[in-house]
């Protein structure tokens, strides 16, 4: 008798809102990784939501995966250039990677788009 194996992983299991607050939990137990794994396929199955997309980058932010944050968030700017998180984010990510002149332009326009204009 052939065992067949089921491809499907705890990662993976359930529906798309079963997965989006199991990573939820992960990302609150800052388990960034497991929290990454369950994202990565959701934005596969679901690419047009930001939500998950926000969350995965910030999971690959915190588990230092800069190059993978860098990715997800220039997708989220592109799509919505006022998207105020994920500019902020993509400054920062910048400059933890030491792209402090790619960096400013995102941290200027996240300031902007919050209303933090500096006091002359």
């Amino acid at each position: 008798m052939e065992t067949q194996r089921v491809e499907t992983t705890y990662y993976d299991h359930g529906t798309p809102a079963e997965r989006w607050e199991r990573a939820r939990l992960f990302f609150e137990a800052k388990d960034y990784t497991a929290a990454a794994r369950v994202l990565a396929r959701l934005v596969e199955e679901v690419p047009e939501q930001t939500g998950p997309r926000l969350l995965l980058a910030r999971a690959y932010y915190h588990s230092a995966q800069l190059r993978r944050a860098e990715a997800e968030l220039r997708i989220i700017v592109e799509r919505d250039p006022v998207e105020h998180y994920a500019r902020l984010m993509l400054g920062r990510t910048l400059q933890r990677q030491a792209r402090h002149d790619e960096a400013a332009p995102h941290l200027r326009i996240a300031a902007a788009l919050a209303g933090d204009f500096p006091e002359e």
